[in-house]
């Protein structure tokens, strides 16, 4: 049974978890309340306009990603925290976009999972509460279930979320990861952030494939992260250009935002770079075999996309590529991979470059 608290403890308490938060590498954490009336609402129209494509999970709770206490009974008030993850000492994000025969991978993405790493700190946190006040409700989530993070953490004064759907604050940008922590303790909450995008639409004009169809609204079916991360299928071929070399994620409309000019790097070690993934060769990404792709990805967000969808995103990237013979070579040395998908977008890609191969090939 939950201890009972009086509101001078509850305050306390409060000011403890924020303490101990940064003793866990948490740059910032916050209380939010659970009114996600009019989120709910603006949920409930992107999914009924389509935008989330084949994200059937989007869907799949109804409205409890929006009602916390459905979820988890009990749930009065969310504990978020942020982590910043901008890795340190790595190639410059434009420097690799303007070199096409460079792969460029989400910033996100460039060190060890995520998921694991806020989750062990947040259950940290979660027991170190338990240990001061003894037993109470909670659960943790680091984009692990139905969770409306960007929503509770606007309410909790960790940021607002700007006209790309990021979560943005005014000192530090929009590098950084979300979790949650839901609680059964009327923990003091924070006054939610104001909104600073402004007139700002620099996100907007940015978008290669103009997925920011309005602002705060994003069609995922159009997004590149949606396409090279989410999307198990074929590459819609009308986006295929517009990729340019990003071969897992975009960070257009993050790099290009003003208030990330105040973003500082990760102290994380965890979320340094990792097997030089900050500006690799497509060729030699194209080359790995799925033991190489695993090993390389070990401990990775990037595995849970598989060896298939990576090389099918890879293949995109090289017929985006000037035209060479080494290209040529690569796509060539996959056109009869067991993967359809695979063989369907390599073909792609040599015929972008007006390749001449086998028409009797497989694909």
């Amino acid at each position: 049974m939950t201890v009972t608290l009086s509101d001078p403890q509850l305050a306390d308490l409060t000011t403890a978890i924020k303490q101990w938060s940064q003793e866990l590498g948490f740059q910032h954490l916050g209380i939010a309340a659970l009114d996600l009336a009019a989120h709910e609402g603006r949920l409930l129209d992107w999914l009924a306009a389509g935008f989330h494509g084949e994200m059937a999970y989007m869907a799949r709770h109804g409205v409890k990603r929006s009602r916390p206490a459905e979820l988890v009974p009990g749930t009065v008030r969310a504990i978020t925290a942020r982590m910043d993850y901008r890795p340190p000492d790595t190639a410059e994000p434009w420097s690799v976009l303007h070199r096409p025969e460079l792969g460029y991978i989400s910033r996100y993405a460039l060190g060890r999972d995520y998921h694991k790493v806020l989750r062990r700190r947040l259950q940290r946190l979660a027991e170190r509460i338990a240990a001061a006040i003894g037993p109470f409700g909670y659960r943790v989530f680091v984009d692990s279930a139905p969770v409306l993070e960007k929503a509770l953490a606007e309410q909790a004064g960790l940021g607002w979320i700007g006209k790309h759907s990021n979560l943005l604050d005014r000192r530090t940008g929009s590098w950084f990861f979300l979790g949650e922590i839901y609680v059964d303790l009327p923990l003091p909450a924070d006054a939610p952030a104001s909104e600073h995008c402004g007139r700002c639409v620099a996100c907007l004009e940015i978008c290669p494939t103009q997925a920011i169809v309005a602002p705060y609204r994003v069609d995922a079916r159009r997004c590149i992260s949606y396409h090279t991360i989410e999307l198990h299928g074929p590459i819609p071929r009308e986006f295929r250009r517009a990729l340019g070399n990003r071969i897992y994620g975009c960070d257009d409309c993050q790099l290009v935002c003003p208030w990330n000019r105040f973003a500082r790097p990760s102290v994380e070690p965890d979320f340094r770079a990792r097997h030089g993934l900050d500006a690799p060769d497509l060729i030699e990404l194209f080359g790995w075999d799925e033991a190489e792709f695993l090993r390389r990805t070990e401990g990775s967000a990037i595995r849970r996309i598989g060896h298939e969808r990576w090389l099918r995103n890879v293949a995109v990237a090289l017929g985006n590529a000037p035209r060479s013979a080494a290209i040529s070579d690569a796509l060539r040395a996959r056109l009869t991979h067991p993967s359809a998908l695979v063989r369907e977008h390599v073909v792609w890609a040599l015929a972008e470059k007006s390749y001449k191969f086998n028409e009797n090939t497989p694909h």
